[in-house]
Parts: structure tokens; C-alpha cells; sequence
């Protein structure tokens, strides 16, 4: 969508011409009308949703913070009819982020259904599956018969995520078995679900990582994947789009991790405030104040072999850049791996020597151009200095970035954490003592 057709939808909607507004939405499908709302004033958004049918719908696709914002300036019974319309996943989420006294006006004017749906998700910690999933699934008897399903699914209400897979649970919702649409049709109307259901489940638990269910369904490649408790009780759905919007939200926090900054659910870099955006990022660049002056004792435990030779000055950035450089590398790779299960705490030692052939190369390949140099600026024993060094930075950097992922991941902290600037500033250090080390006993 333009900004044209934004301009042009924002300036209808403010002198109130609805059949404009109409041409100017029809045919548009409701992902591409939230992003065109996202351009508009929010007066002009609360006008928009008061004039289409699809609110509830269009509601689903725009970020959090958006919903949130609109919710709080519309009227009460205007949310209570949209809140009423969302699927329970989503109406969930933004019923949890309403005032307090708008809470209470939703709860006391919602479906007794809708409330209860809402107080059982509402419960379950962040980030797990119990947070991303919906009370909105279909499900059958085994006793049913082909036509009996066809009949029951016309009976009930439209509201559903999918009607594509089918649930089949007994009387205390203990799941059974899944059935798609297509099997159902395309059997004979006299044919029991039990005899044609599938029992080869593939569950997520309540209590598990929303992480670890997006992988699953990734992994099988299912349109949803069923929540259940410990005593395989069907307790709900996650659904292809919700896992997208997982996996989204989870690569967005550990690119935030590599760069050492703090993330926050539902956060908008525009929108956010001041104070937020500090609070988020001090805390990390403090601690890096601290660890870069390990640069400055090493520098000062040396100045005596630098005043002599003060060439060593001009490489130092360089050398101590490259380390740093090369150790970001192995950190993002290794944070990556571990994160999609490609390597495991027991591939650690391999992985070590692997990453020391590496290292070597491309350390000996660094040394052999800054050798270059260094003999130009200064002399042969400057050049040999300079390729040591750069070797050994190298091969350095490589292995802290790789292991420190691993160590943290053994710890049981987040691997995303051994971000760009943590690996950076471990690196310069050594880098620099490893530098003036190998200077101080060859230039004598």
C-alpha cells in the first residue's frame, strides 16, 4: 500500500465520506489493511474500525502495541463487541494488556464461555505453550459415523481456527486420536471415526517452550499441533501462524541479545519511550565500560616495550579489530546451531578442533597481508611480530566466540547473550596481551 493511499483513506475517513472510504478498502485483504492502518492517525484508525466488518480480523495482524492503543480510546461496549469477535489466543493477549478497569468492563459484559477462556489462558507463564494457545479447536466423538461428523460440524459455530484437523476426544477430553476434513468426506458415510482416525499423535505439552512447539511444527510440517497436559488431556491448539509469530518474536530477541540489548515483549523501537529504551540498553554497555579497561591494564603493563617501539601503536586497532571481528563470527554461528538443535554440549571438543583448522587459515591468511605492512612501516622483526600476533588473536577470538555459547548454554543461560559486543570486548583484552606479549620478547 502507498502513502498515497494512505493520505487519501486518512483524508475520507476525517470528513466522514463513507462511500469513499469503502471504495477505497474494498477488495483489500485484511493482512494488507492492518498495514495500512498502521500509516493512519489513531482517530482515523477508531473511525476505520467502526465502519468494517472484518474489525476483529484485521485486528489479528497488527502488532501488539497497535491493538493495545487502539483498545484503550475505544469506546467500551465498541471493545466489548470487538474483544468478542477475536480468537481466544489473541483476544487473551490483548485482554491482559487493557487497564484494570476496562478488565473489569470486558469480563462483565463478555459470554461467560469467552471469560473462562480467557482466565485458563491467561494463566499460563510467558513464552510457554500454554501462552500462544487457542481454546478454539473441533472435536468429535470415536463413536460418530462419517455422516453423524459431517452433520455435528454443520451444527457448530464458525468460530474455530481450522476446521481442516479434527480432535477426537472421549468423555473427560483425553485425546485420542485426529481426523482431517478430507478423510471424513471422502469415507463412507456409514464408517466409524475410530476405525479411520489417526493414533500416531504428535502433542506439545502446556508447560513447554513456545520455542520448542514452533519446531514441531516446523519439524512435521502440521497447519496445528495439539496442546495437551501431562495426563494427555486436550487443552487447546497452536496453530502455523501463531508459530510464525513465535519464531518471529524470538529471532528478533536474540538479534536484540547480540547486541547487548535488553528485549521486551510487544516492544516498538518507534513508539517506545525514552526511559525504556535506556533502561534496556545501560545496564550491558556498563558492564562492557568495565570489561574494555582489561584493554587499558594490559596497554599499561607494556608501556615500557610501546615507548620503545611506538610503530606497535599503529597496528594495535587493527590486530586487536580483527580479533574481535573473528570471534563476533564464531559466536553467531554457534549461538544459531544451538538454537536450531544442529549441535549439542556433546559436539563441543569436535567442534573445537574444527574451529582451530579454521582459525589457522584464515589467522594465516590475515598474517600474511599485515606482515606486508608491517614490514613497510617499520622492519622485518616488526613484520614477524604482526603475523604472530595476528595468528594468534585469530585463532583466539575464533575459540572464545565459539565456546562462550556453549559454556553459557551449559549454565543454563541463554546462548543469545554471548552477543557481539560481550565477545568483542573479552577479545580486545586478550588481543592486546597477546600482542604485547609476543612484542616484548621478540623485540628486545
Amino acid at each position: 500500500m502507498t502513502n498515497l493511499h494512505a493520505e487519501q483513506l486518512e483524508q475520507a475517513l476525517q470528513l466522514h465520506q463513507s462511500s469513499t472510504v469503502r471504495s477505497l478498502i474494498d477488495g483489500i485483504n485484511p493482512a494488507d489493511l492492518a498495514d495500512l492502518m498502521q500509516h493512519l492517525s489513531l482517530k482515523a484508525q477508531l473511525s476505520l474500525i467502526e465502519q468494517i466488518d472484518s474489525a476483529a480480523l484485521v485486528m489479528e495482524f497488527l502488532p501488539l502495541h497497535s491493538q493495545h492503543q487502539i483498545a484503550e480510546a475505544m469506546a467500551p461496549q465498541q471493545l466489548v463487541k470487538l474483544i468478542s469477535a477475536m480468537p481466544s489466543d489473541d483476544r487473551t493477549d490483548l485482554f491482559k494488556l487493557l487497564s484494570p478497569h476496562l478488565q473489569r468492563f470486558v469480563s462483565l459484559h463478555i459470554t461467560e464461555e469467552k471469560r473462562a477462556q480467557i482466565q485458563t489462558l491467561a494463566r499460563y507463564p510467558e513464552e510457554s505453550a500454554g501462552a500462544i494457545m487457542s481454546s478454539d479447536f473441533v472435536v468429535l466423538s470415536p463413536e460418530l459415523n462419517m455422516q453423524q461428523a459431517i452433520d455435528e460440524l454443520r451444527r457448530m459455530t464458525t468460530d474455530r481456527e481450522t476446521l481442516y484437523l479434527i480432535y477426537i476426544v472421549d468423555e473427560l477430553m483425553k485425546l485420542l486420536g485426529v481426523i482431517s476434513l478430507r478423510e471424513i468426506i471422502q469415507n463412507p458415510p456409514e464408517q466409524k471415526i475410530k476405525n479411520v482416525m489417526r493414533t500416531d499423535l504428535v502433542t506439545g505439552l502446556v508447560t513447554e517452550d513456545q520455542e520448542s512447539i514452533a519446531q514441531k511444527l516446523s519439524h512435521y510440517d502440521f497447519l496445528a499441533l495439539p496442546i495437551v497436559d501431562d495426563a494427555q488431556h486436550l487443552l487447546g491448539i497452536v496453530t502455523y501462524d501463531d508459530a510464525m509469530d513465535v519464531v518471529q518474536a524470538e529471532t528478533t530477541e536474540d538479534f536484540l541479545k547480540s547486541s547487548a540489548v535488553a528485549s521486551s515483549p510487544g516492544m516498538s523501537i518507534k513508539t517506545a519511550p525514552i526511559l525504556l529504551l535506556y533502561r534496556k540498553r545501560v545496564f550491558w554497555l556498563v558492564i562492557l565500560v568495565f570489561g574494555s579497561l582489561l584493554s587499558g591494564i594490559g596497554i599499561a603493563h607494556y608501556e615500557d616495550t610501546i615507548a620503545a617501539h611506538i610503530v606497535l601503536v599503529f597496528f594495535l586497532p587493527l590486530l586487536v579489530g580483527s580479533g574481535g571481528n573473528a570471534g563476533s563470527q564464531s559466536a553467531t554461528l554457534m549461538v544459531r546451531a544451538l538454537a536450531t538443535g544442529d549441535v549439542q554440549f556433546k559436539d563441543w571438543l569436535h567442534l573445537l578442533g574444527r574451529e582451530s583448522l579454521v582459525a589457522l587459515c584464515l589467522g594465516g591468511t590475515m598474517a600474511f597481508a599485515v606482515s606486508i605492512l608491517g614490514y613497510y612501516r617499520g622492519d622485518m622483526m616488526v613484520s614477524v611480530v604482526l603475523a604472530l600476533s595476528m595468528l594468534g588473536i585469530v585463532l583466539m577470538g575464533c575459540l572464545i566466540g565459539m565456546s562462550l555459547p556453549f559454556i553459557l548454554h551449559r549454565l543454563k543461560l541463554d546462548p543469545a547473550s554471548a552477543s557481539a559486543p560481550l565477545v568483542t570486548s573479552i577479545c580486545d583484552a586478550t588481543g592486546v596481551v597477546v600482542y604485547l606479549f609476543i612484542a616484548s620478547q621478540l623485540l628486545l
